[in-house]
């Protein structure tokens, strides 16, 4: 048997289990216990040991009161009895007569309380404390019931923060891991630019001479004026390699009055593109123009498999000269523009080498330009690059004092 509470609920009477087999006794038990207590009594009365196990079970007491000797049965047998269902309940000994002794080993043995049935006048204040006693037990029980489980819940917080950090841990170590081996990774790029560089930059230096010469023993003549171009253009690109490898990149940018439609229609000639390009003046770096737009055009050739598909114009627009590279190709997914510009960004839909258009980004931006990609209206992508015209006024300012003006201007096609 299990109590659920040491005190009645709110408005139930007090339950008393009686072992007594003497009824005069009984009802001066009742008698000294009514109106006494701050609860009204239900008492039940059972005089053998049948009768007081089964009553434990049906009745459910809040307290026991008991004789200590009857016939066949004694109090303290009745005691280990309800001790074993129930053991917080008060067992209360009221019997006539007790030896000091006895009553001392009832009290060692774990019984509440004993009252002598001469003085039941100390009966009903013995119950209000062994009902109070039980209850504060009862109360303090549930207390330290709430603390077990409020520290094993504690506890699998515990063990579950312990859990989290472990694996904040194991995942701060692979990015550790992945941190290095990316470091690693740079590092090798980087010293495979630098070297490749430089095996470069030698047979493109010898092969400028032997062009320099040749033009200079022969005389000028067109074709060698375009394969010295060429040659030009690819020391450029060496030089922007090994400025890549050093954390660098577009330096060195020098600024001249440049007809833009003449580098158009150099570059169209250069690849087979058609060109349509009037003359148009902007101050720029020709050289770094003209990577801007081989890069371009390159990149769309690669995409579209034949320079048939591809085409160049220049025209002049809101106090700006713009340039566009149209092609016919796939065209570029939206999911890849934001991208595309990226360094070593190789998007096949681009036909991104992962290097030049992110040259031709830097360039135009050094120039106050913009570039942008589109879709070429019936299919394809166009990449459109503005720069701003020279401004009259400011011209001698914004130049300087060592600026002269150069002529780059290329036979026309």
């Amino acid at each position: 048997m299990t109590r659920g509470h040491s005190l009645p609920e709110p408005g139930q009477p007090l339950r008393v289990l009686h072992l007594e087999d003497n009824e005069l006794d009984h009802e001066l038990v009742a008698l000294h216990l009514d109106g006494e207590l701050p609860w009204p009594v239900e008492i039940e009365r059972v005089e053998d040991e049948e009768g007081f196990l089964a009553a434990l079970e049906s009745h459910r007491p809040h307290l026991i009161l008991s004789d200590y000797a009857l016939p066949g049965y004694d109090g303290l047998s009745a005691f280990h009895a309800a001790h074993a269902r129930a053991p917080q309940l008060p067992f209360i000994i009221v019997t006539g007569a007790m030896g000091e002794e006895v009553a001392v080993d009832t009290l060692r043995q774990g019984v509440t309380d004993y009252i002598l049935k001469q003085r039941l006048e100390r009966l009903a204040p013995s119950v209000k404390r062994a009902i109070a006693e039980a209850d504060a037990r009862d109360r303090r029980e549930r207390a330290e019931q709430e603390v077990r489980q409020l520290n094993l819940s504690l506890q699998a917080r515990l063990e579950e923060v312990e859990r989290l950090r472990g694996i904040a841990e194991a995942q701060r170590q692979r990015l550790e891991v992945q941190a290095r081996q990316l470091e690693e990774a740079l590092n090798l790029q980087k010293t495979f630019l630098a070297e490749t560089s430089h095996e470069l930059r030698t047979p493109l230096t010898a092969l400028l001479g032997y062009l320099r010469r040749a033009e200079r023993e022969v005389g000028g003549s067109q074709t060698l004026q375009d394969a010295q171009r060429v040659a030009e253009n690819m020391t450029r690109l060496v030089n922007d390699l090994l400025q890549l490898s050093r954390g660098e990149l577009v330096q060195g940018i020098e600024t001249h009055f440049v007809n833009l439609g003449n580098i158009i229609r150099q570059v169209g000639r250069d690849y087979g593109v058609r060109a349509e390009a009037p003359d148009l003046e902007i101050v720029g770096d020709p050289g770094r123009l003209t990577q801007v737009f081989v890069n371009l055009v390159s990149n769309a050739i690669r995409v579209c498999g034949t320079p048939a598909l591809v085409r160049l114009e220049a025209w002049q627009e809101d106090g700006q000269v713009c340039a566009a590279v149209i092609d016919r190709g796939p065209g570029i997914p939206d999911h890849v523009k934001p991208r595309i510009f990226d360094k070593f960004y190789r998007g096949k839909e681009a036909g991104s080498a992962g290097l030049g258009l992110t040259i031709a980004q830097q360039v135009v931006h050094s120039h106050g330009g913009t570039i942008e990609v589109l879709d070429t209206p019936g299919g394809g992508a166009t990449f459109k690059v503005c720069l701003p015209t020279p401004d009259e006024d400011e011209d001698d300012l914004e130049l300087g004092a060592d600026f002269y003006p150069v002529r780059t201007d290329h036979p026309a096609s």
